[in-house]
């Protein structure tokens, strides 16, 4: 289990190379409270952060972009206990981005028609995966 942070178009902070590794650290520090707070026994790893090809080459199966627009919601795709999802940043995914992510094999859907920001659709999406496939 591992968040990968990524450099997007829309993205509206973008981080200095000399700041990057700092925020990665804090990150990650913020990420073993939380495991350690709710018992998880496998600690959430945070990556460097990537662009949108590097993860399309890295991540080729059960990928989930979500979006507002999709046609679909999580709760109507197969269960799969290894996913990837793909949330957009702030100004959200460009058309671009997200017919390159479809076109690697990623999935379209979403959780709701409202936009959310976009750390409230981190923890929404996973909490719906949740209830809907278990822990």
């Amino acid at each position: 289990t591992r968040i990968i942070p990524m450099k997007l178009e829309r993205c509206v902070v973008r981080l200095r190379e000399e700041k990057v590794q700092k925020k990665i650290d804090h990150w990650q520090k913020i990420a073993n409270h939380a495991c350690e707070q709710s018992g998880r026994s496998v600690i959430v790893s945070v990556s460097d952060p990537v662009s949108l090809e590097g993860l399309l080459e890295e991540t080729s199966h059960n990928g989930f972009v979500l979006h507002h627009r999709a046609q679909i919601g999580l709760s109507q795709v197969q269960e799969t206990s290894n996913a990837t999802i793909l949330i957009g940043p702030e100004g959200g995914l460009t058309e671009k981005e997200v017919s390159d992510s479809e076109f690697a094999g990623y999935q379209s859907v979403h959780i709701g028609k409202r936009v959310l920001r976009t750390e409230t659709a981190s923890l929404a999406a996973i909490a719906n995966m949740q209830l809907l496939w278990g822990s």
